[in-house]
């Protein structure tokens, strides 16, 4: 049976004021589970209910939709509204909101990603989700999610739209984290006034951007939310975009970008080499640790570029950086001091479109065909740092920051969201379930291995694990994009439903690869799946090991 948490319904969600504003006090004996949709339309959403400063806020459609989810017909009422700014010059965080016929009780909450700038699609799965159950709102529960305050340009590229960094209020909503908790209130406001109920229980899930949101909640918020599942969070952002300006500043100098002819050889290099240190040969680096692979074994003769099948000393270099950490020889006001580098020498594979490191090295202007995480780069600096539009990202040097220093030490408060001290979240008896891809090209495990550290440091052993499990899945990438090596595919969310309503932690998980017949254990970290006789398919043939 459920526990009902009310006690994390905040008083801002349940304040009263007078009855037409629409607002509950509490749930009534009519309670439901069909939302009463065309009640809601253009029902105004009063500031008082949102516990951060807004302009209140109201829905600007409803409509009820029949749509195939995870091959099931769901019905649902779909709502859209605005949350207004208080700063007349900064936009509205749109939202939407799915309320189905037959709800369960319960509430999803979803991240974004990269500059976010778009409402994330409420029918989605949650992050590595399984591919055989069905997604949050095919299996009956309201879901939620907003642009996080902005609307990108329908000219940029997906995410990697950072204009909106001019206006402050846009910048915190977004950076800070704050239209997370805005739109969350909101939310359940109108769910409220839908079922005549307020929710069992709500989770959180989100990769990449979306995972820094997810710990981001369980941080500054820790009863707003009963369990959270972050995949592959780029929590230190500030720090990670530090390492990215300084990569884009040594790939282009002359000869150091390693066009996809050589990416090939370094990715099928390093896999020839460190594919069998667990036990089996599958493409799969299942022990990253171990793998020490050494970019000098193709080196040119005498460092020169002489072709496709060897590196120069200047690609050597410049991928020798991306795999290192990269530390800035300043302070900075979140505490960061480095960024642990990119696992390009252990399994990662920098040819991953859109989201590696691009065909073309990085100019001014960034090409579009230039990496993800570069482009990313461009767009900071010139509109969170200089806030500058036509200012050369090249120009600044994150080793060397000069008249920037006190900008970037700045932001580094509202994009680190570094705070490792979970005993508030887990003592109010919130669960986090933390995942990351070994392989990741854009988002470092290495930081995220950081990041669980710090916890189990502040926290305890004990109470870390009582509250919170770490995997990282061997071979997967970010987000599972392009073809990875294995694209993980496991059912988080029933672990997480399971260990927050029935005391239930998760045991022995399997995580399965969407695209090829084949499982492996899903290790709490630092373990990793060895080998040890039987059918290299089968999880059952594998043992999580140190």
């Amino acid at each position: 049976m459920r526990r009902k948490t009310a006690r994390r319904i905040t008083a801002a969600t349940a304040i009263v004021l007078l009855p037409a504003a629409g607002i509950l006090t509490t749930a009534p004996a009519g309670a439901t589970t069909a939302p009463g949709c065309a009640g809601l339309d253009q029902m105004k959403i009063p500031a008082s209910v949102m516990s951060l400063p807004t302009s209140g806020g109201q829905v600007t459609s409803t409509a009820v939709m029949t749509s195939v989810v995870s091959g099931k017909i769901v019905q649902y009422c779909q709502v859209d509204a605005d949350i207004f700014p208080v700063d007349h010059t900064a936009p509205a965080i749109k939202m939407r909101v799915a309320l189905p016929y037959g709800w369960n009780r319960r509430a999803m909450m979803f991240g974004g990603g990269g500059y976010d700038g778009s409402i994330p699609d409420v029918t989605e799965n949650v992050p590595f989700g399984p591919t055989n159950e069905p997604a949050p709102l095919a299996r009956g529960y309201a879901t939620f999610a907003s642009d996080s305050g902005h609307e990108q340009s329908p000219t940029a590229l997906p995410s990697l739209d950072g204009s909106f960094g001019m206006n402050d209020e846009a910048l915190t909503n977004f950076a800070a984290g704050d239209a997370l908790k805005k739109t969350r209130d909101a939310s359940l406001f109108l769910l409220r006034n839908a079922y005549q109920e307020q929710p069992d229980e709500v989770y959180f899930a989100g990769g990449s951007t979306g995972g820094r949101e997810a710990l981001d909640v369980a941080q500054r918020w820790p009863t707003a939310f009963n369990g959270v599942i972050s995949a592959y969070p780029a929590w230190n952002n500030l720090a990670e975009i530090l390492d990215l300006g300084y990569l884009a500043q040594i790939l282009s100098q002359p000869d150091a970008f390693p066009g996809p002819d050589k990416q090939t050889l370094l990715y099928n290099s390093v896999i020839s080499a460190c594919d069998g240190l667990d036990g089996v040969k599958d493409n799969v680096v299942s022990n990253p640790d171990a793998c020490h692979f050494d970019p000098r074994v193709l080196r040119c003769p005498d460092g020169a570029d002489t072709g496709p099948g060897c590196l120069s000393d200047a690609q050597i270099a410049a991928v020798t950086a991306m795999s290192s950490p990269f530390r800035w020889p300043y302070p900075v006001a979140s505490g960061e001091t480095q960024y642990p580098g990119f696992p390009f020498l252990s399994g990662s594979d920098m040819r991953t479109p859109f989201l590696g490191f691009g065909t073309t090295a990085p100019a001014n202007p960034m090409p579009q065909t230039s990496g993800y995480g570069l482009q990313y780069w461009d767009q900071w600096v010139k509109y969170f740092l200089t806030r500058d539009p036509n200012y050369n990202s090249l120009a600044v040097d994150p080793r060397n920051p000069g008249e920037w220093l006190s900008r970037i030490s700045y932001l580094s408060t509202i994009e680190d969201r570094n705070n490792a001290d979970l005993r508030p979240f887990f003592r109010a008896g919130g669960k986090l379930v933390l995942l990351h891809g070994a392989a990741d090209e854009l988002v470092s495990p290495r930081s995220t291995n950081d990041y669980y550290t710090r916890v189990r440091t502040i926290v305890g052993a004990q109470e870390t694990d009582a509250s919170l499990r770490y995997y990282v899945v061997p071979g997967a990438n970010h987000a599972n994009f392009g073809t990875p090596a294995f694209a993980a595919s496991w059912d988080s969310l029933t672990a997480l439903e399971n260990w927050v309503e029935k005391g239930q932690s998760p045991s022995n998980p399997v995580v399965a690869d969407a695209n090829h017949n084949r499982t492996r254990p899903l290790c709490a970290y630092p373990e990793w799946p060895r080998y040890r006789a039987g059918d290299p398919n089968s999880a059952s043939s594998f043992v999580c090991a140190r």
